[in-house]
């Protein structure tokens, strides 16, 4: 099974690319490009990898440039004579308030978590069409659900998320498949300010039905599982992964109106 992963260095990233080598519905060993633009981190998990006796590839590249995705992907040849797998990960967030935020970071924003990805998927298109391979990228609950100041975040997690529905229409006769998964609350290093208090990690997991925050394991299986041939007629699909929370909605909305009612 031929990947490349996307903001492999931590996070979401790193365990994709761990899991990937032990990953049981993959038909065949694991070749892992793995792209960053952190050299420390992503020199780690390739020795790592490397030392387990898996054909890991390092490949550091900032994903807001145009000309990086072609570059991947040609690299992706050359080592491996193909692609099996997109794994569409690295993202970026920044909180700002919409009236705050310039246009420049608003770009940025785009670049790094859309437009990255249609890159990517362009370029690899014709490997993929040749191998009849998948694509899953990293999307976000905030794609569904508006979130206080992260408003050009969430607009570029749901333009990932509808570019994957557009790429399974237009590419399902080509026998590509496109998903997306869509994490919640997720113990990252990205998070890691967030939750570094006990106190209000605790009560952020008792938002969430399965009562804890998830693990980068959680999204890593998941994404891994819509790459393998066990996912082969599903496409099109943004799978959340949030240990329920998206079912609370209406849970807070009969709060609210039980609270009016009984005033």
């Amino acid at each position: 099974m031929r990947l490349i992963i996307t903001g492999a260095a931590s996070g979401i990233g790193r365990a994709t690319a761990i899991l990937a080598t032990r990953f049981k519905l993959f038909e065949s060993t694991a070749q892992l490009l793995l792209v960053d633009r952190d050299p420390e981190g992503l020199k780690a998990i390739v020795e790592t990898l490397q030392a387990s006796g898996t054909h890991a590839v390092a490949y550091m590249a900032d994903l807001s440039s145009p000309d990086a995705a072609d570059q991947i992907v040609e690299a992706a040849r050359q080592n491996f004579g193909g692609i099996d797998a997109l794994i569409s990960n690295a993202g970026a967030i920044h909180s700002f308030k919409l009236q705050d935020i310039s246009l420049e970071e608003y770009d940025r924003i785009f670049a790094i978590n859309s437009r990255a990805t249609f890159m990517l998927a362009k370029a690899a298109y014709p490997l993929l069409k040749q191998s009849r391979g998948a694509i899953v990228v990293t999307a976000s609950m905030a794609s569904q659900h508006p979130a206080p100041a992260l408003g050009a975040y969430s607009a570029s997690k749901a333009a990932a998320a509808m570019l994957v529905q557009q790429m399974a229409l237009e590419w399902g006769p080509d026998g590509i498949r496109a998903n997306c998964i869509s994490p919640g609350p997720t113990m990252t290093a990205m998070t890691a300010k967030s939750y570094s208090d006990p106190a209000k990690r605790d009560a952020r997991a008792g938002d969430i039905p399965l009562r804890r925050i998830g693990l980068p394991e959680d999204l890593a299986n998941a994404a891994l599982f819509l790459a393998s041939p066990a996912a082969g007629f599903i496409t099109g699909v943004n799978l959340v992964v949030d240990g329920g929370l998206s079912l609370t909605t209406m849970v807070s909305s009969a709060s609210a109106a039980t609270n009016m009612d009984n005033r």
